[in-house]
């Protein structure tokens, strides 16, 4: 019986084909979080349709981030890692709201990048282009570049007027 078949319980899903056990809840978290981070709302998302209810899901989420296996915050700082030398404030904010990271540190993280998004901004801009634009045209796709990658108006701006000071 499968995901789609009328009767199924994902409850009842087994751990491997050949055995009947049931996977523990606590086992599915354990093994997610395994391959990778996840903030605390996605985690209780993937687990939700195994849980038997909603209090032995909370329960088992605070135990996770009692003992240091589920953190929004090293999911936070991981998200802003990988995307800094990419991305501007706006679209590394985007990321992070996607993947359920709680709004007030969301927003701290997005302060701190705002400090350094000139020079980062510049960097991004320099490896792909590296001359400041000769036309309207290119300056127009210079600006586009930048904005598709999150960074401010203000700064784009800055950037291509060569504008190099913080």
């Amino acid at each position: 019986m499968g995901p789609g078949e009328p009767g199924f319980d994902p409850r009842s899903e087994t751990a491997d084909s050949q055995h009947a056990t049931p996977v523990s809840l606590r086992a599915r978290a354990l093994k997610l979080l395994a391959r990778r981070d996840y903030s605390y709302a996605e985690l209780e998302r993937r687990l939700a349709p195994y849980a038997a209810d909603a209090g032995e899901l909370a329960a088992l989420l605070e135990d996770l981030q009692r003992v240091g296996f589920l953190s929004d915050l090293r999911l936070a700082e991981q998200v802003v890692r990988k995307g800094a030398a990419r991305y501007g404030a706006r679209r590394i904010a985007e990321q992070l709201d996607e993947r359920g990271v709680r709004r007030e540190l969301a927003g701290q993280l997005k302060g701190e990048l705002q400090a350094s998004e000139l020079r980062r901004a510049r960097a991004v801009w320099a490896k792909r282009f590296g001359r400041l634009p000769s036309d309207l045209r290119e300056r127009g796709r210079q600006a586009r570049f930048l904005e598709q990658r999150g960074f401010d108006p203000e700064v784009i701006r800055r950037v291509l007027r060569g504008a190099w000071e913080e």
